[in-house]
């Protein structure tokens, strides 16, 4: 196995995400088999207890983990004082073998190459541990077998216009004194580094001048990996892994096609957000992401309006009126509504009357997680009369509770607690817009990250008044999807659907609820199945487009989704 390290110095969100996946796209346009881990530096033992507003978006994956501390307690050091060397940094080393070893292209046996990013910045006391781990492993897999890429920014002044090399200078010697040494350096600026500059850092960070490779802001961020492929940055990642006599040229002919055509989208689809943390978009990044691919697939300009759900609601218009006639404005006129997930009596009757007006106005609605349970919620007292329903997240107390606490949580302690990772839902009939969606199987394995659940004891009720639940889990006890039949286009998933979209493999759901916005779920559905029609993941005979803008632009875009800058921080 082959090991690529990313790391990231001078100041956070440079990009080193990006980098590392670009990174592995072009390893596997090679030809290698790839796979990546991406290490965030916290003691959480899991993410049910994180809030967006400290870290972005909580991204879930499909399995999960064990801590040092589990091991001591099972007694499995015998008695040892537990220390961060050797206990814990051998726990990082053997946790990223194990990891990496684990096949992700449906293959059997290990891929060729991991990429590995380490989260935050060099020099932050929370990566300690892991940058010690991270120096034993590359000297314990030996010279050959390891790669360090290290981010780094080269600002430029505007007062003289010159590239100043001194923060990546001061980054690289700290990275130094923690015992890795970069073999390149993936300079982010404005601007393509010029040559002097090169020679520069070259000199004082003692990385080959050949190995420094610029990352310049772009239209968008599928030009990156042709940033590295025309700097043949993997050349020189194959020299350092002993790998350039079992590799062919890159081959991205398709992601070229891509990054080309991207920039020509110009119709748009309007997409209301209506949320929580609206003030954040990171927090709801897959979400865009997923939002994004679907929109190019349909050859639409992804257009996000920004609503805060608690502007929506009447306490809003007595205290700031201007903010909530905006909002309601911005949602009347968008082309669908997304609710996503949540946690938290903030706003949630805001997002009730979103799907309240998305229903009776046959506006295209998708509900994720908490949109899904504020939905069933909206209907049971708008449908079925019952004025009070509500979750007992929200009101413990309530006579109808329409989405309850789920049997097997803890109700004292919150971490640990949640029903989180890939779980399987099974379609109920093929008849159903979800079921055609996904390609009319009898199952689909979704990621999850929730505590709460529809009430099992209601779903007759529910069901009675129109509401269909058209996914449930193995038992049949869960509900997992609902829609509205005779609606064109409202749909409540438990799952998160959008940790698994890709570029050119858009999520079924997403690409239901875009299409729906712009006139084309019906020749979706009358082609038997979205994933038949646009989700080959690379040999879609429609070229997906994509749009991402580096910066921000004067009305409001922010990587390439045009906003309405409402509540963004650019």
């Amino acid at each position: 196995m082959k090991y690529v390290l990313v790391t990231g110095g001078v100041v956070s969100g440079l990009g080193k995400g990006v980098t590392a996946s670009s990174i592995g796209l072009i390893l596997k346009a090679c030809g290698l088999r790839v796979t990546s881990i991406k290490i965030d530096p916290y003691l959480n033992t899991d993410a049910g207890t994180m809030s967006p507003f400290e870290h972005g978006e909580v991204y879930v994956l499909d399995d999960g983990g064990e801590s040092v501390i589990d091991k001591e307690r099972r007694g499995d050091y015998l008695g040892q004082t537990v220390q961060v060397v050797p206990h814990i940094t051998d726990a990082i080393q053997e946790w990223i073998e194990r990891a990496a070893a684990i096949p992700v292209d449906g293959k059997d046996g290990p891929a060729d190459v991991c990429v590995i990013e380490l989260g935050g910045t060099i020099g932050d006391i929370e990566s300690m541990p892991f940058i010690e781990a991270l120096g034993q492993f590359s000297y314990r897999v030996g010279a050959g077998n390891f790669c360090l890429i290290h981010v780094s920014l080269v600002p430029v002044l505007s007062v003289v216009g010159e590239q100043k090399t001194k923060p990546t200078q001061h980054s690289v010697r700290g990275l130094r004194s923690l015992g890795l040494t970069p073999n390149i350096l993936a300079c982010r600026s404005t601007m393509e580094l010029d040559e002097t500059v090169k020679e520069k850092l070259s000199r004082f960070c003692h990385v080959q001048r050949e190995n420094i490779i610029t990352l310049y802001d772009v239209s968008n961020i599928w030009r990156v990996p042709l940033l590295l492929r025309d700097q043949k940055a993997h050349e020189a990642i194959l020299k350092v892994l002993n790998l350039n006599g079992e590799t062919r040229k890159p081959s991205l002919g398709e992601w070229t096609s891509r990054a080309d055509l991207c920039d020509m989208l110009t119709e748009t689809v309007r997409i209301a957000m209506v949320g929580k943390y609206t003030g954040l978009s990171d927090s709801y990044l897959s979400v865009l992401k997923a939002l994004l691919h679907a929109s190019v697939a349909c050859r639409r300009k992804l257009c996000i309006d920004w609503v805060p759900a608690c502007d929506l609601e009447d306490a809003t218009l007595e205290e700031n009126p201007d903010s909530y006639k905006k909002a309601w404005k911005l949602l009347k006129g968008a082309d669908a509504i997304l609710v996503p997930g949540g946690f938290g009596d903030r706003g949630v009757e805001g997002k009730i009357l979103a799907a309240k007006y998305a229903r009776e106005n046959r506006v295209p609605y998708f509900g994720i997680c908490l949109g899904m349970q504020i939905a069933v919620i909206e209907f049971a007292r708008s449908v079925l009369g019952l004025k009070n329903a509500n979750s007992t997240e929200f009101d413990p107390n309530t006579k109808n509770p329409c989405v309850i606490f789920m049997p097997e949580g803890s109700k004292t302690h919150m971490g640990g607690t949640m029903r989180l990772g890939s779980r399987r839902t099974y379609f109920q009939g093929t008849s159903s817009k979800s079921a055609r969606l996904y390609g009319n199987g009898s199952f689909v394995d979704e990621r999850h990250r929730h505590r709460y659940e529809v009430n099992p004891d209601m779903v007759q009720q529910l069901e009675d008044g129109g509401l269909s639940f058209t996914g449930k889990d193995e038992s049949g006890c869960r509900m997992e999807i609902i829609e509205l039949p005779n609606h064109p286009y409202f749909v409540g998933v438990q799952f998160h659907p959008e940790f698994k979209s890709r570029p050119g493999k858009p999520s079924p759901l997403f690409l239901g609820l875009v299409g729906a916005a712009c006139g084309q779920l019906d020749a979706l559905l009358k082609k038997g199945s979205a994933r038949r029609c646009r989700m080959s993941n690379g040999s879609s005979p429609i070229k997906a487009h994509f749009y991402e803008n580096a910066t921000a632009l004067a009305n409001g875009a922010l990587d390439g989704i045009y906003c309405n800058g409402n509540g963004l921080h650019v």
